[in-house]
C-alpha cells in the first residue's frame, strides 16, 4: 500500500500534465499544421489564367520554380542574405550579451531595456527610419558630403548591402537576449579555473565558454536565422522592386499575380528549405562538439 500510493500521485500528474498540454497541441494544429495541409494541397493544383485555381494532383508548380533561374536565384540571395544576417548577429551578440551576463551594474536592467526596446517597433516602421538614412539626401550621405568626404551620395537604398543592415538591427536583439539568458547561467567560477590553470582568453572561450554556451548559439542561431529566411517588410521597403526574396516574391504570387498554386509551391519550398537547413546546421555543429 506504501509503495502504490506515490505511484498513483505520479500517474496523476502525469495525466495532470497530459491534459494541460491538450490544448496547445489542439490549437497548434489548427493554426499550423492545417494551414500547412492546405497549402501544400493548393501547390498541386493548376493555375489557369481567368479560371482562378483548377483543381489536380501536379507538380508542375514545383517543376517550374526549380527549371527557372530567377527563381534558384532568389531562393540563393534568400539563403546568402540569412547566412550573412545569422553569422553577424552571432559575431556582434555574443560580446554584448557575455557583457550583459557578466555585469554586476545596478544598470544591467536598464541595459537589457534598451536591448529589448527596438522590439516594441514594427518591422515596417523600422525599416522606414533606415530609408531616412541610407536615401541619396538621407542622414548618413548628409553628413558625409558635409563634411567633404564624398562628392556624390552613396548608393545604399535598394541594394543587398541595406537589406543585411536592415535584417541584422531586427534580429540582433533576439540573438542578444537568447544568449544573455544562457550565460547566465553558466558558473563564473568555470572560467576563474580555467584562467588559474593558465588558459588565455582565446583559450578559455574556445574550450569553456562556447561549448558550455552552445546550446544559447544554436537557438540564437536557428531563430534569427528562421526570421531572416522569412523577412518580408525589409526587404521590400530597402532592397526595392528589383530585389527579390522568397518573402516577397510569395506575397507577389498570391496577392498580385493571383497565382495561388504556384504561391503555394513557392511557400513550402521555402519552408522546407528553412527546415532542412536549420536541421543541417544543428546536426554539424552537435557533431563537431559532442
Amino acid at each position: 500500500m506504501s509503495t502504490a500510493a506515490p505511484e498513483a500521485v505520479a500517474g496523476a500528474r502525469t495525466g495532470l500534465a497530459g491534459a494541460l498540454v491538450v490544448p496547445a497541441t489542439i490549437f497548434v494544429a489548427i493554426g499550423l499544421l492545417g494551414p500547412i495541409a492546405i497549402l501544400f494541397r493548393y501547390s498541386l493544383n493548376q493555375f489557369i489564367p481567368g479560371q482562378f485555381m483548377v483543381d489536380g494532383l501536379t507538380i508542375e508548380n514545383y517543376v517550374k520554380f526549380f527549371t527557372d533561374p530567377y527563381y534558384i536565384n532568389v531562393l540563393v540571395r534568400t539563403v546568402r542574405v540569412a547566412v550573412i544576417c545569422t553569422l553577424a548577429c552571432l559575431i556582434m551578440g555574443f560580446p554584448l550579451a557575455y557583457v550583459i551576463a557578466r555585469t554586476q551594474s545596478r544598470f544591467k536592467n536598464l541595459l537589457v531595456m534598451l536591448i529589448v526596446l527596438p522590439l516594441f517597433v514594427g518591422n515596417a516602421v523600422r525599416a522606414a527610419g533606415w530609408m531616412t538614412v541610407f536615401g541619396n539626401r538621407g542622414a548618413f550621405n548628409a553628413s558625409l558630403m558635409g563634411l567633404g568626404l564624398i562628392d556624390q551620395p552613396i548608393e545604399i537604398m535598394f541594394t543587398e548591402t541595406a537589406v543585411l543592415i536592415g535584417i541584422i538591427a531586427v534580429n540582433l536583439p533576439f540573438m542578444v537576449l537568447t544568449l544573455q539568458s544562457v550565460i547566465e547561467g553558466i558558473p563564473r567560477n568555470v572560467e576563474e579555473a580555467a584562467f588559474s590553470l593558465g588558459a588565455g582568453p582565446s583559450a578559455m572561450f574556445r574550450r569553456v565558454l562556447w561549448p558550455l554556451a552552445l546550446p544559447g548559439i544554436l537557438a540564437g542561431t536557428i531563430l534569427t536565422f528562421i526570421l531572416a529566411m522569412n523577412a518580408y517588410a525589409t526587404p521590400v521597403l530597402l532592397g526595392g522592386p528589383k530585389f527579390q526574396m522568397m518573402g516577397p516574391l510569395v506575397y507577389g504570387q498570391f496577392a498580385q499575380q493571383n497565382n495561388w498554386p504556384f504561391g503555394g509551391a513557392i511557400s513550402f519550398i521555402l519552408m522546407t528549405a528553412t527546415i532542412l537547413l536549420t536541421v543541417a546546421a544543428h546536426l554539424i555543429v552537435q557533431r563537431r562538439y559532442r
